[in-house]
């Protein structure tokens, strides 16, 4: 059928047959899965003119240059890879070529699960391509990580989503929506993650690598993308590292001086308890994708408007698919240790401590609400954004059985009322800065 999803042996032949596609593919940390894929298609001859791996820091040094830092798993590494193998392929097959003829590098430099190593597992991937004969080539750059408990897994999904990236670049460049749509073909939910994807070059200048980054979310290939206040999308792991983070969700359309003014009281106060200079703390914005049952219906341009307003407040933006506050505290706590803060209203609090709103979960609300308050999570819970008489926490009607539990959690510092916070004696005006 028309529709049916080639399988990856079938995508790699798809390339091989074309004997006017012609590169090389080099890969480090989980084996030649990828060209292996290529091989076992058969006619790679016509497609793979070298495959290598460098796995010795020495050979890999005197091939690509030192490694900065020694970071050998690192975007700087992966491009240095992509622009020496290009230009090896150019200077020395590209005069012995048929006519019309386009050339190509692949690269990915990962750590996978090993003999010693277990715990976090992700890399970098690219492709460098002409996507017309003759032209300068373009670049697609995704960042994995791979999910998989083994590393003979590790190897296996690495190599599907490898021919997936090359047969996307080499056939729906022209509609990137639909090559991120492919780049999972074949390999079942949770075993990959991509939080990553940049086009660039003169031919793919044009796609918009914020709303990519948005497609990620929207189609399930990750479970969030995080921008900075550049407005820059960043890998998780790197911006949150030893970091202090204050959140505070919301769909913020608009966004307004309430929400920024109630997230400036509660940073003040998070920086007095914790001892953390407010300079040092990382402000978090979070908007949420699973608000929207119809993913299709999903908006990706609205949802960077939003980006944009508030990364240019201060904020680093968090956009997810994550429909319970616990998510994202977890989210949080898998990049960094440190004392963890989200602020709401009581009408936010007033969803979390509704059992209904756990509904799936085996431990229900005593579930989510572990999981919410980990060590070194507080949550500052003020007056709603709303107008009218203020309700403080204390005024809220809460339910009986859940008065134990709401008291304990007060008692060990992990709810705070912030009472003192009056929205209705924000001014209307433009949100202000939070980093201020």
């Amino acid at each position: 059928m028309e529709n049916e999803q080639p399988s990856t042996i079938e995508k790699a032949l798809a390339i091989n047959l074309d004997p006017l596609k012609y590169g090389t593919i080099v890969e480090i940390g989980a084996g030649q899965e990828v060209a292996r894929w290529f091989f076992q298609a058969g006619a790679a001859a016509g497609t793979v003119a070298k495959t290598m791996s460098a796995y010795d820091m020495k050979f890999s040094d005197e091939i690509y240059g030192a490694a900065p830092g020694r970071r050998y798993v690192s975007r700087s590494r992966l491009e240095r890879m992509l622009e020496k193998e290009y230009g090896l392929i150019i200077s020395r097959i590209q005069a012995h070529r048929p006519e019309g003829s386009t050339f190509f590098a692949f690269a990915n430099t990962v750590t996978a699960q090993g003999y010693k190593k277990r715990g976090e597992c992700h890399g970098w991937m690219g492709v460098r391509l002409q996507l017309t004969p003759g032209a300068l080539p373009d670049d697609i750059i995704i960042h994995v990580r791979m999910l998989d408990d083994t590393n003979l897994e590790q190897q296996d999904a690495l190599g599907i989503l490898g021919v997936n990236l090359l047969h996307g670049a080499f056939f729906h460049a022209d509609a990137p929506e639909r090559l991120m749509r492919g780049l999972l073909d074949n390999l079942k939910w949770g075993r990959i993650e991509i939080d990553l994807v940049e086009f660039r070059g003169p031919t793919l200048e044009s796609v918009d690598n914020s709303l990519m980054a948005l497609e990620l979310v929207k189609a399930n290939q990750t479970p969030a993308v995080l921008f900075n206040p550049d407005g820059q999308v960043v890998i998780p792991a790197e911006a949150l590292y030893k970091k202090s983070v204050l959140a505070i969700r919301g769909d913020f359309n608009p966004v307004n001086a309430v929400d920024t003014s109630m997230f400036t009281h509660a940073k003040a106060r998070f920086a007095a308890q914790s001892g953390i200079a407010a300079e040092e703390i990382l402000c978090l914005a979070e908007i949420t994708m699973a608000a929207t049952e119809d993913r299709e219906a999903i908006k990706t341009a609205d949802f960077l408007s939003r980006v944009k307003i508030l990364s240019g407040l201060g904020f680093h933006v968090l956009i997810s698919e994550f429909f319970r506050y616990f998510r994202v505290r977890q989210f949080i706590a898998h990049y960094t240790s440190h004392p963890f803060a989200i602020v709401t209203d009581t009408t936010g609090f007033d969803d979390i401590i509704h059992e209904d709103y756990y509904d799936g979960l085996d431990g229900g609300m005593l579930e989510g609400l572990g999981k919410l308050f980990i060590q070194n999570a507080t949550m500052y819970v003020c007056p709603p954004r709303g107008t009218g008489t203020p309700l403080t926490l204390d005024q809220m009607p809460i339910a009986g059985h859940l008065l134990p539990l709401i008291t304990y959690l007060r008692e060990r510092g992990h709810i705070i009322a912030a009472d003192d916070f009056d929205p209705a004696a924000v001014k209307d005006g433009s949100p202000t800065a939070v980093t201020k």
